[in-house]
């Protein structure tokens, strides 16, 4: 155990090493998600949603579609690389176990994401004086919404033939996200099917739970309530609930589609 820990720790740092290194990377897991959140909130302007500014209702939703670009798209990439260039094969046939070489990528991915959800805390203390109000809470959010989104591209590369269709395979999963997380509005605001969908949606009960954390108010059912301490974990239990049975359709995918050797055919 303690060995895997270690392996782990070191490929997660060799992974941020390399990320530091490559600029395509960084720009898409890093930077790109930020100027889609400064133009998001620019374009909601001054209105409010469920009791709250509106720049700040999106900026505290975004760390909930974060992972999408910091986890999901540079995993998918990473894990579809390596695989094609056998460096999967080597890891696993020496010292490392399967947890400890998933592990790593998962551990570096929540590094990075950390990094930009506390990014995302400067700037929501800087425009609007906001500090999360349930440091707890976010942090247990950035951690499952990790798991899920490590699950999820692990699954992902299984399908994915090269590192060249990398961007392919993963863009129908960033545009659902995009068009159905409830960012810029809450999710009971959509009609019928579509309010159902949006719920239902991995990205949403991790944009749910962040923003009750972030802002001390029920934002699970959409209307803003102060809560207590308490009572903010209570409101985010059946968001944390659809988060889980995420993680358990995930872990199941990846355990099928995951790929350790190249393609055949």
């Amino acid at each position: 155990m303690r060995t895997d820990v270690l392996h782990a720790v070191r490929l997660a740092r060799l992974d941020l090493t390399l990320i530091g290194r490559n600029t395509t990377v960084l720009v898409n897991v890093l930077l790109l998600p930020l100027l889609m959140a400064w133009f998001l909130t620019e374009s909601v302007g001054d209105v409010e949603i469920a009791g709250v500014d509106g720049r700040l209702f999106v900026l505290t939703g975004m760390p909930g579609l974060i992972p999408g670009f910091a986890v999901f798209v540079n995993l998918v990439n990473s894990f579809t690389a390596r695989r094609e260039e056998l460096v999967l094969k080597r890891l696993r046939g020496g010292q490392p176990s399967a947890a400890a070489v998933l592990g790593g990528s998962a551990l570096g991915a929540l590094a990075l994401y950390l990094g930009q959800v506390a990014l995302v805390a400067v700037w929501a203390g800087r425009s609007g004086g906001l500090v999360p109000a349930n440091v707890p809470l976010l942090l247990l959010a950035a951690v499952l919404g990790v798991v899920l989104f490590c699950l999820l591209a692990a699954a992902f590369s299984g399908i994915t033939p090269n590192a060249e269709l990398a961007q392919v395979t993963v863009l129908p999963v960033l545009l659902v996200m995009l068009l159905g997380a409830p960012i810029a509005f809450p999710a009971d605001t959509l009609p019928g099917v579509l309010g159902t969908v949006s719920h239902l949606l991995p990205a949403t009960p991790l944009v749910e739970i962040m923003r009750t954390a972030f802002l001390g108010g029920d934002h699970v059912s959409g209307d803003g309530a102060a809560l207590s301490m308490a009572g903010q974990w209570l409101t985010a239990l059946p968001s944390f609930a659809v988060l889980l049975i995420w993680i358990a359709v995930a872990g199941v995918l990846a355990r099928w589609l995951f790929r350790w050797e190249p393609r055949r055919g």
